[in-house]
């Protein structure tokens, strides 16, 4: 009877767990750009001429060069909600808002599959990327 009793426990709990995935896999992704590699996205760039256009682009440059240089593959986003999939089958969304300025036009978003996306903060450099990268 012990064992008739633990072996249902255990159908339920499996049934229960398929039926969890199979709600998440029928999720309506259309609506989101879904990123599931190493890469980094950005946004097009419509720059506006002027001195600090020019100092945002080499900003940005310079990250996106450091980061292609780390394997990670350029990704333009084409939506504003991104859906990041995770190895681990988690995944992470993110509603990019309407940009209010030339950084947020410049916003670039670092992904590894097993890690959580990454806001890169263009002030600051490299030293953010490089963490990222190590961190385990």
């Amino acid at each position: 009877m012990k064992k008739i009793l633990s072996l249902l426990t255990m159908t339920v709990v499996l049934f229960a767990c398929n039926s969890a995935r199979n709600k998440e896999q029928n999720t309506d992704r259309s609506a989101y750009d879904v990123i599931n590699e190493k890469c980094y996205v950005y946004r097009e760039f419509k720059p506006a001429p002027g001195a600090l256009t020019d100092s945002v682009l080499q900003l940005r440059k310079q990250l996106t060069d450091y980061l292609d240089q780390h394997q990670f593959k350029a990704h333009m986003a084409g939506k504003d909600s991104l859906l990041f999939h995770r190895q681990n089958g988690q995944e992470v969304i993110i509603e990019l808002p309407t940009p209010q300025d030339i950084w947020e036009q410049s916003t670039i978003i670092v992904f590894d599959p097993v890690k959580n996306p990454l806001f890169v903060n263009l002030h600051k450099g490299t030293a953010q990327i490089e963490q990222y990268i190590q961190a385990k």
